[in-house]
């Protein structure tokens, strides 16, 4: 993938832009963090260049001034909620985050409950937090929130929720998924805070929609099939229009809550900081993209995979058709279709020509690799293989798995493990792979090459079973797939 993101710069000027935000404040500032903080791969993907950690390595240049906040709602842990691309509860995620946090040297002392209600499963997690040291403050669901501005700043609204005794001037608010109530939260410090004699800031860090990119920019395209699943719309901030005007972009629900929000504001301190949801944000990407073909690429590329990925969501009975009718009108608006995705016109004209199942990998320079799926290997494995030997530079026809090394397992599955399809999964023929690569020095060269599809981009004309899925993330691959049934061999 062509690069057009400077990671080094937006590393440096992100961690200054809060450090000032700091300062316009009374050295405190609540940072209200959307997305993901770590691993952010989405934005790896549409702005390549930009590494998963990003959001965190910059966080850990201002460590010793930062702390992090966790949310989590009180209804999410009673219904067990699910963190969908790790499926995890969100309870686990936020133990699993800390661990992750402390390890690598951010500060986390506090968890907030939101709308809490006590119940056996939040007593419970409540208890596993205490057991690694974890302070634990209620805040309570308020009648009319968050438009009742009056009742909500007042004792018996933000009044009586648990104050969180924080002790860095930066103060990272985030949580496991949306609906936690992160911005609740924020709120409730600045209004208990200011009761203290503190004037602190709330600020909000979102990296998409980029707010000086066009709106209909494929970046920000990208971030609204995204988020088909929400509904969020990417829009034209018109309080930043009237206050300056400037046009920039923001989302919806920043743009409709921003009235209320800046009551609340004049609510605690007697008058708002800020004039727009633009100047709410600290978000610097825009100015970290120095090439902006290559972005607009690869945001196209991420905007075709997520139809793909809605139509298998919708396919596997866990998606919605809605979702696939808005990222058609995205794919409209940025005049690109799912043939734009070489790997997928590749993938239609093999499965065409040979009528079976087929896949095909697109390799860093542009080369792509087939693969027809057989009584022996699964199209992805296939596709697999091919790729692993043109890295390597291994004739095709040249075999790189022994069949003394495929028979023993395609036994297994059948004879014992009671599958009916004898054909290996990817992990499958990986595994064959590094058993042949103790005696064919072939084999070893192949599996020296599985770092390189790290990125790739990668197809199937039918739907993988779960474990080609899986296998494909571990690799790295960009996988779609056709929402067509898997077809036995």
């Amino acid at each position: 993938m062509k690069l057009g993101f400077d990671n080094e710069k937006y590393l440096k000027i992100q961690s200054e832009r809060i450090k000032e935000r700091i300062g316009h404040f009374d050295g405190k500032l609540y940072l209200e963090f959307g997305g993901k903080l770590f691993d952010d791969f989405h934005a790896s993907r549409v702005l390549p260049g930009f590494q998963p950690d990003s959001k965190l390595r910059m966080l850990l240049q201002l460590k010793d001034e930062a702390e992090v906040l966790m949310v989590i709602n009180a209804e999410d842990i009673e219904r067990k909620k699910v963190r969908g691309d790790l499926d995890i509860g969100y309870d686990e995620d936020v133990v699993r985050l800390i661990k992750l946090y402390r390890k690598k040297g951010l500060e986390v002392n506090n968890v907030v409950i939101t709308r809490f209600q006590a119940s056996p499963a939040v007593d419970s997690f409540i208890k596993r937090l205490e057991k690694i040291k974890i302070k634990v403050s209620r805040h309570y669901k308020i009648e009319g929130y968050p438009n009742n501005v009056a009742f909500i700043t007042s004792d018996n609204g933000f009044g009586k929720d648990e104050f969180v005794e924080t002790t860095r001037p930066l103060v990272i608010v985030t949580a496991p998924g949306p609906g936690s109530g992160k911005m609740a939260t924020c709120l409730s410090q600045l209004y208990n805070e200011n009761k203290r004699g503190v004037k602190a800031g709330y600020a909000k860090f979102e990296t998409f929609p980029v707010w000086n990119l066009p709106l209909k920019h494929p970046v920000n395209l990208a971030y609204e099939a995204a988020t088909a699943d929400l509904n969020d719309l990417n829009m034209i901030d018109p309080y930043h229009l009237a206050a300056y005007g400037e046009t920039t972009v923001n989302y919806n629900r920043d743009v409709e809550i921003f009235p209320v929000l800046n009551a609340t504001f004049e609510s605690i301190y007697g008058k708002s900081p800020y004039k727009s949801p633009t100047d709410m944000g600290v978000n610097m990407v825009g100015y970290c993209i120095y090439d902006d073909d290559a972005c607009k690429e690869a945001s196209n590329q991420e905007i075709i995979r997520r139809y793909f990925k809605a139509c298998e969501a919708v396919f596997r009975e866990k998606g919605s058709e809605k979702e696939i009718y808005k990222i058609e009108l995205l794919m409209q608006e940025a005049g690109i279709t799912p043939n734009d995705r070489a790997v997928v016109t590749a993938t239609r004209e093999r499965a065409a020509k040979e009528k079976k199942p087929a896949a095909a990998i697109e390799l860093a320079d542009g080369t792509i690799i087939t693969g027809g799926g057989t009584k022996l290997l699964g199209p992805l494995s296939a596709a697999l293989l091919n790729s692993l030997k043109q890295l390597a530079g291994i004739e095709h026809d040249v075999k790189v798995i022994s069949p003394e090394a495929i028979e023993p397992i395609q036994r297994l599955k059948i004879e014992y493990l009671g599958s009916k399809n004898p054909a290996l999964h990817s992990d499958e023929t990986l595994i064959a792979l590094s058993m042949s690569a103790a005696t064919n020095n072939n084999a070893k060269l192949a599996m020296e090459q599985l770092p390189k599809l790290r990125g790739c981009q990668a197809h199937t004309s039918e739907i993988l079973a779960h474990v080609d899925v899986k296998e494909a993330g571990k690799l790295g691959l960009m996988l779609t797939s056709e929402p067509i049934a898997e077809k036995k061999p």
